[in-house]
């Protein structure tokens, strides 16, 4: 092709394909979703909770997420119980779903709320595995409510108080 002659509609047709198709292989190989993992069965009974937990956690939810337990039937209220032990609810309601994280509810049909319940869900994921460990009485204070074991005194015995 010369600088002055002008393309026919043919030659236009292949010049675009030919620059489309490995641009358009490439974006396949990227943006082509991973299905999860571990299939759970609460996804497959509501295909639309997948969606949900998709725009909140991306297609790599099963590396965050340990199990999906129905917990309500009305509404329809779902327990996401995350791989270091947070917890968060999704629940439906006719207008929309409610994303319920730390008991603050995000209602995602509005794209800031749902911003907000993706940050508060990364916040959670955050909090790192709960530890198990047992708590020593002494390291607390003891046992009464002002922190202390002592009830207070010297030490010394409590004298006998005669009888009338």
């Amino acid at each position: 092709m010369t600088k002055n002659k002008l393309m026919t509609r043919e030659e236009l047709r292949d010049r675009i394909i030919s620059i489309a198709k490995p641009m358009l292989a490439n974006f396949e190989s990227i943006s082509t979703p991973e299905e999860p993992e571990v299939e759970y069965d609460e996804l497959t009974k509501f295909p639309e909770l997948k969606r949900v937990i998709v725009d909140l956690l991306t297609h790599q939810f099963d590396k965050f997420v340990n199990s999906i337990e129905w917990v309500a039937p009305r509404p329809s209220t779902f327990r996401i119980n995350l791989k270091n032990g947070q917890v968060f609810y999704i629940i439906y309601n006719k207008l929309s779903w409610i994303a319920q994280v730390e008991s603050k509810k995000y209602y995602l049909r509005n794209l800031p709320e749902e911003q907000h319940a993706a940050e508060a869900i990364a916040r959670i994921l955050r909090y790192g595995k709960a530890e198990d460990t047992p708590v020593d009485k002494d390291e607390i204070g003891g046992g009464n409510e002002f922190g202390g074991g002592d009830t207070g005194g010297g030490g010394e015995e409590t004298p006998e108080i005669p009888e009338v």
